[in-house]
């Protein structure tokens, strides 16, 4: 995990230092949709390299950390993210935005900064491919499959497991309004993963998650 989250962000800070230089970029906002795409595949890069080396030392990645998909996981995954969605995070936020006197424009401010960038067809294909597809695969290896499965190798009860890998999942996003939502995301979907033995579910409910914030972002 240490590996994995020191060399994601090396290769982040190297590309973004990189990638800025070139095109005489100041700051983030000046970062078009596929510079933000592109800026991706590093940090992904450094969570592959540390699930590739753990899943070395047993039976390949794939083997050890559930890396599969069934059939039953498509209609599951799909209903778990739907839930999620239109009646967990709804009764979630409620009474976090009341205290905090906020708003769900607040709330989906993050999502709508980078939907924003999207100004063309293929900028919603390239952040769909980026939300929907490469995020829900990646994330849901390195954080279900690696940092799950070695809680429960060193023998942390299911639930504690659970429970704590998606408090990191959460933290990891550096997004204190978001990590609610995000810390039930993660300790659902991790609980799906346990349940079942492999990552299909959680990955189909992550990307059913995600798409549905795409959609009401591009139909607002």
């Amino acid at each position: 995990m240490a590996i994995g989250i020191l060399a994601s962000q090396f290769l982040l800070l190297v590309a973004q230092v990189a990638v800025f230089a070139a095109a005489g970029w100041d700051t983030a906002e000046e970062v078009p949709l596929w510079a933000t795409a592109l800026l991706q595949l590093p940090m992904w890069a450094g969570w592959i390299l540390a699930v590739v080396l753990a899943g070395a030392k047993g039976g390949g990645p794939c083997r050890e950390f559930g890396l599969g998909v069934r059939p039953v996981d498509v209609p599951v995954g799909v209903g778990l993210g739907l839930l999620l969605q239109f009646v967990v995070l709804p009764l979630l936020y409620l009474p976090v935005l009341e205290l905090a006197g906020l708003t769900r424009d607040d709330l989906a401010e993050p999502a709508r900064n980078l939907a924003d960038k999207a100004t063309s067809p293929v900028g919603w294909a390239t952040l769909a491919l980026v939300v929907v597809v490469g995020a829900p695969v990646v994330e849901e290896v390195f954080y279900r499959g690696l940092l799950l499965g070695a809680l429960r190798r060193r023998r942390v009860p299911p639930v504690l497991a659970a429970v704590g890998s998606g408090a990191f999942f959460a933290a990891m996003h550096l997004q204190p309004l978001q990590f609610p939502g995000l810390f039930v995301l993660g300790t659902l979907l991790a609980l799906l993963v346990l349940r079942t033995g492999r990552l299909g579910g959680a990955i189909v409910a992550h990307a059913t998650f995600n798409a549905v914030t795409l959609l009401v972002l591009a139909t607002a």
